[in-house]
């Protein structure tokens, strides 16, 4: 790891300093995107739901560039690309000088994640088909997605013994499957394409990409010409957030003018502490009226898929293709973890937030009745795959506290000699 970068610390911004390094906490993270979601789905089912979703319909914006969108869409398109970014910023890192430049070491969680995608697909598939769903089979990437702030904060909170190698397999499967995610949005919910503005967004990208290479870090340089790429990929009609993608692939991971590092602590902050969080508030806030409304909702052909696909497809995915790759090819897991700690981490990976939610809404539309439904699926398949993960690592966290503890009194035991070495 190199050293972390000192930021907002002159002048009159230490406050700043210090919440920006709450924020890059991956705990505390994950805690404000769950109080966010909290927040929406309280006011969506309060007697003043009438005003939560005049909010999110409230349009912003100018027309002449066709950017006058809803306050949820500003969410979904604008916020999200710089959660986007960031996640780019960390898919070159891994490829360049992470775990991913490694074939033969990436080689297990990278083709966990492709079973972790495939698996819950065709259960969504599946159960929608058998259902007589058809116009539901547009949603089956909804399940495919792993919330990789809510899945590694779980496991900071349940997991302080916990092998360091099952940290590094979940990240690196949550960074294979963002690429996945990314790639499904690009090609199968890109309704219309325009190559005019998708040519002209050449410019200011490439512009970019010729900045950051050459060490110009302005941010009175780098933020137009972001904003540029960002309005005329979405005016091509391809989900703007690929912009995000894009844009943080072209920052220099290695040289004199690397950069991933520093703008991933400056974004990042502002990613997990605004972005994700105000994103979580508009997509999450479904009205489900009461308890016979939920029972209804679960009761759906496109809930049932959502669920099924996170709390059943993403473990037989993740953990069964694991599994057959150590059984029947060279690929071998740590040597650290044991087969009960992946399938705990299985579990985790059933957490289907962030990006379940945008596709989500990409499938069905915003304020649907199947998009509420999906909204319903993934609120009960992320909190129930979250408890079922506790269950199993917390019991894995009690084996190895006592073996760290155990080899702490050995130490105790072996140093000794080294008392009457010091007396001598």
């Amino acid at each position: 790891m190199s050293r972390r970068r000192k930021l907002f610390t002159r002048g009159s911004w230490p406050e700043a300093a210090r919440l920006a390094g709450v924020l890059r906490d991956e705990t505390n993270g994950g805690l404000v995107l769950l109080v966010s979601a909290a927040v929406a789905l309280i006011w969506a089912n309060s007697a003043w739901s009438d005003g939560y979703h005049r909010l999110t319909e409230y349009v912003v914006g100018p027309r002449s560039l066709h950017l006058d969108l809803s306050l949820s869409a500003w969410a979904a398109d604008g916020l999200l690309a710089v959660f986007f970014f960031v996640v780019g910023l960390e898919l070159k890192r891994e490829f360049v000088a992470g775990d991913l430049r490694n074939p033969s070491r990436a080689a297990l969680p990278i083709l966990a994640a492709v079973g972790g995608m495939v698996a819950p697909a065709l259960i969504f598939v599946g159960i929608t088909t058998a259902a007589g769903d058809t116009g539901a089979l547009v949603g089956w990437a909804v399940p495919t997605a792993t919330d990789i702030a809510f899945a590694v904060a779980v496991l900071a909170v349940l997991g302080s013994f916990l092998p360091s190698a099952l940290r590094v397999f979940l990240l690196t499967l949550a960074v294979v499957d963002d690429l996945l995610a990314i790639a499904v949005i690009a090609f199968f919910y890109t309704e219309t394409l325009s190559i005019g503005p998708l040519l002209w967004a050449l410019i200011p990208g490439g512009l970019f990409a010729l900045a950051v290479q050459r060490g110009l870090q302005r941010w009175w340089i780098l933020v137009p010409l972001g904003v540029a790429t960002w309005v005329l990929v979405h005016a091509s009609g391809i989900h703007a957030t690929v912009a995000g993608v894009l844009l943080g692939f072209a920052v220099p991971v290695l040289g004199k003018h690397a950069a991933t590092e520093r703008f991933e602590q400056l974004i990042r902050p502002f990613s997990a502490g605004v972005a994700i969080p105000v994103f979580a508030f508009f997509a999450a806030g479904v009205t489900v009226g009461g308890w016979s409304g939920l029972v209804d909702s679960l009761a759906q052909p496109v809930t049932l898929g959502v669920m099924a696909g996170l709390l059943i497809g993403k473990p037989i995915g993740v953990f069964g293709t694991s599994y057959l790759l150590a059984r029947f090819t060279g690929a071998r897991l740590d040597d650290d973890l044991a087969w009960r700690d992946v399938f705990g981490m299985s579990l985790l990976a059933g957490i289907g937030f962030t990006v379940s939610l945008l596709i989500g809404e990409l499938a069905f539309g915003f304020g649907t009745v199947d998009g509420d439904h999906v909204k319903v699926g993934v609120f009960v398949a992320s909190l129930v795959s979250a408890g079922l993960a506790a269950l199993v690592l917390t019991g894995r966290n009690r084996v190895y506290r006592r073996i760290a503890e155990a080899e702490t009194v050995d130490a105790d035991a072996d140093g000794i000699p080294d008392v009457y070495q010091r007396e001598d």
